[in-house]
């Protein structure tokens, strides 16, 4: 009977051929593509020039490039606190006994992340607006008009201002994956733990986190993965400015490519980005695997 349930090995892989191929056409050869593109002198017509790894020492050596990829990191880093930051403690708030419509809040929660992020690019510069924006509209109904500015022209702010549209639009995506996790914990441990005299905060940080840190590397593996290659929200809030002070390095590539006709060198740029990316991605991911091997150590 076993062996007539037996799916023999090349079956298998026909029914994954059609994924591989789709799979090898819109990641594989565009990556190819760009490795390839990326050693030559191109504007995007017929004319190449061969310059080697050129393009790709002067994408390292290049200022813009290092302060986008600096940017890259700050938001990386502010996401990681806001987003799943919030998310944890929203989680555990929601997954207390006491806590009524909780489907409600959830969903209310998920709603942004559900919109396109050029809407939620519009909405947030609507709100940091100078003459009609919320911000400064609330500020001078408080009385304290003299601090209204245009929010978004302030380069050593426009970061920060940048970011919360992003935690406030992803806060509810790894909420929900959070109690995803939560929900498959044994309530009698939490109640085992409150009936010792366990604080909400103890029980958060000594039985939940534990609990839910495979959970939590995921996270944190889409939340940087996520932030290293934003474009969308900083095209449609700043378009890299004032300047370059929120350049990213997707926005860089991208006007690189588009704007100034540097086809070879935005190829090369590309897979920069994707060099640095896989490398955060994947060494956050073994430090933190690393790390709660030794916490359980």
């Amino acid at each position: 009977m076993s062996s007539c349930l037996k799916v023999k090995k090349r079956t298998i892989f026909l029914y994954m051929l059609p994924g591989i191929l789709w799979y090898s056409f819109i990641i594989l050869v565009p990556v190819c593509l760009a490795a390839y593109y990326g050693m030559f002198d191109w504007a995007g017509g017929t004319n190449k020039t061969f310059l080697g790894i050129q393009n790709y020492l002067d994408v390292i050596k290049d200022p813009v490039f290092r302060q986008s990829l600096g940017n890259n990191i700050y938001l990386t880093i502010v996401c990681l606190a806001g987003q799943i930051g919030i998310a944890f403690i929203l989680a555990v708030m929601l997954n207390g006994r006491h806590i009524k419509f909780k489907g409600f809040h959830r969903t209310m929660s998920y709603f942004p992340a559900v919109l396109s992020a050029v809407v939620i690019g519009f909405i947030w510069n609507m709100i940091y607006d100078y003459h009609y924006g919320l911000l400064n509209s609330f500020l001078k109904v408080i009385g304290q008009g003299d601090l209204a500015q245009a929010w978004l022209n302030n380069d050593k702010l426009v970061l920060l201002l940048v970011a919360i549209p992003l935690i406030w639009q992803y806060v509810g995506y790894y909420l929900l994956i959070i109690m995803s996790a939560l929900s498959s914990v044994d309530p009698q441990i939490f109640e085992m733990a409150e009936i010792d005299g366990a604080s909400g905060f103890k029980r958060a940080i000594y039985i939940t986190l534990p609990l839910i840190k495979n959970t939590l590397i995921v996270c944190v593996t889409l939340c940087i993965a996520g932030n290293m290659k934003i474009f969308d929200h900083i095209y449609a809030m700043t378009g890299g400015g004032p300047g370059t002070s929120s350049s990213v390095m997707a926005m860089y590539a991208y006007k690189t490519s588009f704007m100034s006709y540097k086809m070879g060198y935005g190829s090369a740029m590309s897979i920069i980005i994707l060099i640095v990316s896989l490398i955060l991605v994947a060494g956050s991911r073994g430090l933190l695997l690393r790390f709660g091997k030794d916490k359980e150590v």
